[in-house]
């Protein structure tokens, strides 16, 4: 593999040195002159023949964040926001398109500043949908700060949208791509300006198909009490479509007030069926008990709304400024299955089949004033506070056919309002910045049962939440970084809601005595900026003592799944990012992520330690004819584990050709390979410890032989952006609620 990557990058670069004109020279400018124009992706000079060119950075580093610059990226053009990501430093995609960002899944996902919940519940779906052309950035910010840090998880992953400074006209992008799976996506982004109103507006849609959309699994359980287990073998198809749209204005009052408002929304259905059969074999490995079943989706319906009103005033005084927001989400998720089972021998149970309905609703208004103060030369305060009202309503109903035929149901609601105060200081001297907060919050929680068959329960809880880092600028593009920073998170719907949900082989409920769980991390992060060369190492340990986690349990042949705070963690991790230009055509970067843990349940007395490590690497290379190359390669090895399972390493590879056409390229083309070699990605889960060990095996498709067709065409020519308030909403403490 080595020799053949070598390979490429050599022959990449004889035959892209080949196509630059004879009568221009390319000579590259210092870092000092290519760093004082962050606004732009290259600085050209043309004097008679000769033309200077100085690319910028992909990333760059600030007290509390780090930016990859999307549109610096020429990939950017045909690939989608999930493709960008896996470049990102901090952030890692695995093999079912989960992300991580410093290594964890406690993190949450704003747009343009202020969180967006379709984004965070459905980041899957709708970031391969969303193209990469109308990203201006992405911001991985690593210290929220006070304002926002009690609710932010580990770290935040801002979508910056595109704009720019100047009003022309009118401008869109549409963008398309399809797979050979037959999976077709479209999207589009469009802006355009009434009087004092700026007006954007997104929308996106994408297809699944029983081809596209379609998991194999084998499964062995093993119940170490009894000695017995369950095998299963299943398929899934899950058909469906998805579509996202968001709407964004801004209007100019005057020079001192600004007004900015957003809605939007996120619209899943699905049509999910498929079929199994379980056999129970006992210790000697003979089959005693065996039924098939099959199920299909009546409906399954999730919607996702959103809508955000900014005000913000400015002062005379530079800097100062005072915002006033107001935000809602509403989701609603309604999900209808029936299934039934055959051919069976000697059940363990006495039914025949389920009809099982579930609906969640989520509610949340949010009230927030920031205010900022400069105070000294390179010193500023931001204060403020926030309400927050949540109300979690859930509806289950099971009905068992059989002989005779029995019905559960249970209907459960949460409430929960949370009071904030904050107080951020912010200083910069010299070499030197730094910035430290502290955060208070109450929340009051309360749960109800409107069927009466749970008693009412409520319960207060304070929290304190401080937070630090300091930066100092070794050399114009050398700094480092030292960061602390807790975070807290509150249980949503899913872990809270205690109704029994029942299958033949587990038994499921949630925990309504659940409350927030802190935790805290300490990292250290060296980048270095240059012309050839662009680089970032951080180092961290991360830890917590109550974290919410899954417990499994057995009693005979069932598993019991519940949860609790009882997850004890340490985790020491080292994260690295590399942009290397060996020659002027080619570009190589690399992206990786190793981390060793230890974790601990302490309800059950078990443990694990393990490594783990992501990684991505790239070759970018420009050949003759406007074309580009790109080749990826990207995976894990080592264990991604929980306390009781781990999961097996995998890999992918991708090549991608891609060329623009039109004046000022407004179209571009691209035709990528991925993993042409593998017919499905195995994604094998065991079981080590607890009451239950084995294995699961699971097919999909995933990255695996796709061979994808895209375009993106861009027309008009509107430079303006929507503005937007610099503080807004941002919710982002639940973890488990609607759509985990």
């Amino acid at each position: 593999m080595k020799k053949t990557i070598t390979a490429l990058v050599v022959l990449f670069a004889i035959i892209g040195n080949v196509q630059a004109p004879a009568a221009t020279k390319m000579t590259a400018l210092p870092d000092s002159i290519a760093s004082e124009s962050p606004d732009s992706t290259a600085i050209n000079y043309v004097l008679d023949n000769v033309t200077v060119t100085a690319q910028r950075p992909l990333i760059k580093q600030e007290i509390d964040r780090i930016d990859y610059d999307v549109q610096a990226d020429e990939d950017s053009k045909t690939q989608t926001v999930m493709d960008i990501l896996r470049k990102v430093p901090l952030v890692s995609v695995d093999g079912s398109d989960e992300i991580f960002v410093k290594g964890e899944k406690n993190f949450k996902i704003y747009k343009n500043g202020h969180y967006d919940m379709s984004l965070s519940k459905n980041a899957k779906n709708v970031l391969k949908a969303m193209p990469a052309a109308s990203i201006k950035r992405i911001e991985v910010i690593t210290d929220p700060g006070a304002r926002e840090d009690a609710e932010s998880g580990d770290a935040i992953l801002n979508i910056v949208m595109m704009d720019t400074k100047k009003m022309e006209g009118i401008t869109g992008t549409v963008n398309s791509s399809c797979n050979m799976r037959t999976a077709p996506s479209v999207s589009t982004y469009l802006t355009s300006q009434f009087g004092k109103a700026i007006i954007s507006v997104d929308y996106g849609f994408i297809h699944f198909t029983d081809r596209n959309n379609v998991d194999k699994n084998h499964t062995e359980q093993t119940f170490v009490e009894t000695g017995n287990t369950i095998t299963t073998d299943a398929i899934r198809y899950s058909p469906g479509h998805i579509q996202f749209a968001d709407i964004s204005a801004s209007y100019d009052i005057d020079s001192l007030n600004l007004v900015t408002a957003s809605f939007g929304g996120y619209f899943q259905k699905n049509n999910r069926h498929g079929n199994a059969t379980t056999n129970y074999l006992n210790p000697n490995g003979d089959i005693f008990s065996h039924y098939d079943e099959s199920y299909h989706d009546i409906h399954d319906n999730r919607n996702f709304w959103s809508g955000r009103l900014d005000f913000e005033h400015r002062s005379r005084l530079e800097d100062e400024k005072l915002t006033l927001s107001y935000m809602f989400n509403l989701s609603n998720c309604d999900d209808e299955m029936e299934t039934t089972y055959s051919d069976i021998q000697n059940a363990q149970f006495d039914y025949s089949g389920i009809h099982q309905y579930n609906h969640e609703r989520f509610i949340e208004h949010t009230i927030q004033l920031d205010y900022i103060r400069p105070l000294w030369a390179g010193q500023k305060l931001q204060t403020g506070t926030k309400f927050i009202g949540r109300d979690n309503d859930s509806e289950d109903e099971q009905i068992f056919y059989g002989e005779p035929s029995s019905t559960t149901d249970g209907s459960f609601s949460h409430k929960s309002y949370i009071s904030a105060l904050y107080a951020d200081y912010i200083w910069k001297k010299g070499n030197w910045s730094a910035r430290a907060g502290l955060r208070y919050e109450h929340s009051y929680m309360k749960g109800h049962y409107p069927d009466g068959k749970g008693p009412d329960f409520s319960q207060h809880l304070n929290d304190w939440v401080p937070q630090a880092s300091v930066k100092y600028q070794i050399a114009p593009l050398k700094s480092l970084k030292l960061s602390y920073n807790t975070s807290i998170n509150r249980p949503g719907i899913y872990y809270l809601d205690p109704y029994v949900k029942t299958t033949p082989t587990t038994v499921e409920f949630g925990n309504a005595n659940l409350g927030s769980t802190r935790n805290q991390s300490v990292s250290l992060a060296y980048m270095q900026i240059g012309q050839r060369l662009t680089f970032q190492v951080t180092p961290q340990y991360k830890f917590y003592n109550n974290g919410i986690d899954q417990i499994d349990y057995a009693e005979g042949d069932i598993r019991y799944i519940t949860y609790d705070a009882v997850r004890r963690q340490r985790r020491w991790q080292v994260d690295g990012y590399v942009q290397y230009k060996p020659f002027k055509a080619t570009t190589i970067g690399g992206n990786m992520s190793f981390a060793h843990y230890k974790m601990e349940n302490t309800f059950q007395k078990l443990a694990t330690i393990g490594n783990y490590c992501s990684y991505f690497f790239s070759i970018n290379q420009e050949l003759p004819w406007k074309l580009r190359a790109t080749m990826l390669v990207y995976g894990t090895f080592g264990k991604i584990s929980s306390i009781y399972f781990e999961n097996d390493p995998y890999y992918a590879y991708r090549f991608t050709i891609q060329r623009s056409f039109l004046s000022e390229d407004r179209l571009s083309l691209s035709f990528s390979i991925h993993t042409p070699f593998r017919k499905d990605l195995c994604w094998t889960t065991r079981y080590t410890q607890g009451d239950i060990i084995g294995f699961n095996n699971e097919y999909n498709k995933g990255d695996s032989r796709q061979f994808v067709i895209a375009a993106s065409y861009r027309f008009g020519n509107l430079k303006a952006n929507v503005k937007r308030t610099d503080s807004t909403i941002n919710n982002s403490d639940l973890e488990g609620g609607l759509s985990r």
